[in-house]
């Protein structure tokens, strides 16, 4: 299991995580930053530098929520798109997607 960003990030796209990712594996939504799962190598770079502390280690994680979001964002065809994303090796040069997931489109912030 990889990294996983939750619902602190949304309407928080700081992109420190973008910056330090090694395998340049977090992608930007509309609202939200998601971690491919198959690219993410676990090595943590990402915990330390988000300042809303929306990334759960792998061993920390406790509802399945973010993780099955995470994965839905690469392995679902999202709003608006004919195909799921997948695994596109590297968000630099996918850019940003311009459409979230459907829970994080219908999340309403706290």
């Amino acid at each position: 299991m990889a990294y996983v960003i939750n619902e602190k990030c949304i309407d928080e796209l700081d992109g420190s995580c973008v910056d330090v990712c090694p395998v340049d594996c977090v992608y930007e939504g509309l609202a939200k930053r998601y971690i491919q799962p198959d690219e993410c190598i676990d090595c943590g770079a990402c915990l330390a530098e988000c300042p809303v502390s929306a990334i759960t280690a792998p061993v920390d994680i406790k509802d399945p929520t973010w993780a099955e979001d995470n994965r839905a964002f690469f392995a679902l065809p999202l709003p608006g798109r004919d195909a799921p994303l997948d695994s596109p090796g590297g968000a630099t040069g996918t850019g940003p997607v311009g459409v979230d997931t459907p829970l994080v489109a219908g999340w309403i912030k706290e």
